[in-house]
């Protein structure tokens, strides 16, 4: 199977995937030994795990290799954004840990985007596997106008959504990690197949946390997600599974 097959196998076989349970667990937990045993009870009802700063720097590869052997989908949020050789060599070592996804601040540019692209064909290549999924971060869902105005961005936060979506487009990533309320915005400028990664998922209900631009999941499904990342409303229920499984039938699946 050439490259470019491979690729569109495995973007075909994960939307496949997110068809069935559009969920992906944030395991935003302390340790590995709380990750694994959530991943494994939480198998059935969800789609794919998350894997952010914080437990990645506590566990290491390790936790992202424990969670492969057990075959759970890895969505690696790391938001690699540094200069373009570093995030390839980062992007590198995340192919070599067989994740499904990875992420990458689009704010870092094209030529950053591009390298990121670029290390994990190579590199899939070479050790005869499918590349990761590469999404580009945006604007992050704890950010409003206000706050983009502090860091000296003057541009709202729909346009600065569109502006690096039409980067990371360019850049040929595979799709991009917006809020809900920027899905059908992304949707215009993206080619089809692009993933639309969403956060910022909260049921009715359920209070924001410190997330300022939501949506329950159904009103995500409907304006074009391809997958839901949530972790509070479901890691730290009282029963993770039936929140989990809750959500799944929110959505009719």
């Amino acid at each position: 199977m050439g490259l470019f097959q491979s690729l569109n196998h495995r973007i075909s076989q994960i939307e496949f995937r997110a068809m069935r349970n559009p969920i992906i667990v944030a395991l935003d937990v302390p340790n590995a030994e709380r990750a694994v045993d959530l991943a494994k009870r939480l198998k059935p009802y969800i789609g794919a795990v998350k894997i952010g700063s914080e437990l990645f720097t506590a566990e290491g590869p390790a936790i992202v290799r424990a969670l492969r052997a057990d075959r759970v989908p890895v969505f690696l949020d790391l938001k690699y954004h540094d200069i373009p050789n570093t995030v390839s060599r980062a992007v590198e070592a995340a192919v070599r840990l067989d994740v499904q996804m990875l992420t990458v601040h689009t704010s870092g540019g094209l030529e950053m985007m591009r390298a990121a692209k670029q290390a994990a064909n190579r590199a899939a290549s070479e050790l005869h596997r499918s590349p990761p999924i590469i999404l580009g971060v945006t604007v992050l869902t704890s950010f409003n106008d206000t706050g983009l105005a502090q860091v000296g961005v003057n541009s709202n936060v729909a346009d600065q959504v569109q502006r690096l979506g039409r980067l990371a487009v360019q850049a040929e990533l595979g799709g991009l990690v917006c809020s809900p309320i920027e899905i059908a915005l992304v949707r215009a400028i993206a080619p089809p197949g692009f993933q639309i990664v969403t956060p910022g998922i909260r049921p009715p209900g359920a209070p924001p946390d410190d997330q300022m631009r939501t949506r329950t999941p159904a009103e995500a499904i409907a304006a074009g997600a391809t997958w839901l990342v949530i972790g509070r409303p479901i890691v730290s229920a009282p029963d993770p599974c039936a929140a989990a499984r809750g959500i799944l039938e929110s959505l009719g699946r």
